[in-house]
């Protein structure tokens, strides 16, 4: 990336404001990915998922002091260890993967974990007893997701759509898993030597404008009704994941 204020300068401002609302809990995991693909216009998919690392890692700052504790302990138990596997998995094949097959493969995968979701509610299952190896395998594909290209938001999702917890409760969960990932990512890309030092300075000096994304989300995430979120969630998913495919053949 050049200089701050040419088209990466522009880039990096929007994608700050893209990663603050969905900090906040506005759009779910559609904010990130859309950054990523916006940063990867100006550079390669790795540089642009370790880009926008230090913004999601302002994000979490903020979103952790605004759901502090309002997570569920149980459900991140199930679904950090294997997250952190994840993360090993996915910067070990960020490194060899052409773009096309990183967009296709997570779109489809994601794609893979809304159907089941939606396929279970059809069927009327409880989801209270959701199986014990959900949460691993939601936390694998998310954690390895999310160290590819900062898409890691679709299988968590699914999987706590699965529980009967409250839109806040949601999103506090989801905030704590992903400020433990997103601080692993950062030193695992440096170590990869997939984005230069330069490129997060750049990174850094548009941090600040996370929170103002971040306020906006929190006051959505206040007022919508659960079974309206619910809903939106899942329809963001699809788009999510829809739009990964489609953007590797543009």
């Amino acid at each position: 990336m050049t200089i701050p204020w040419s088209a990466d300068g522009v880039a990096l401002v929007v994608a700050a404001l893209l990663i603050g609302v969905s900090k906040g809990g506005l759009g779910g995991p559609l904010p990130p990915v859309l950054a990523t693909l916006l940063l990867s216009q100006r550079s390669n998919v790795a540089t642009a998922v370790a880009v926008a690392t230090p913004m999601l890692m302002t994000g979490d700052v903020f979103a952790l002091y605004t759901y502090w504790r309002r997570w569920d302990s149980r459900l991140v138990r199930a679904v950090l260890p294997a997250g952190v596997i994840g993360v090993a998995v996915g910067l070990f094949l960020l490194r060899g993967l052409p773009d096309r097959t990183l967009r296709v493969g997570l779109g489809l995968a994601g794609l893979i974990v809304v159907l089941y979701k939606v396929h279970s509610h059809w069927r009327g299952g409880t989801t209270e007893r959701a199986r014990p190896w959900h949460g691993p395998l939601a936390g694998l594909l998310a954690g390895t997701s999310s160290a590819m290209l900062n898409a890691g938001g679709p299988p968590i999702a699914a999987y706590l759509l699965m529980q009967r917890i409250t839109p806040t409760v949601f999103v506090g969960t989801s905030t704590l898993f992903f400020a433990v990932i997103n601080l692993l990512k950062l030193p695992g890309s440096l170590a990869a030597g997939v984005v230069s030092a330069g490129s997060l300075l750049w990174s850094l000096t548009v941090c600040p404008l996370v929170a103002i994304g971040v306020y906006v989300g929190r006051r959505f995430v206040l007022w919508v009704d659960p079974a309206l979120f619910d809903r939106l969630m899942t329809i963001i998913l699809i788009t999510a994941c829809v739009w990964l495919i489609i953007t590797a053949y543009i």
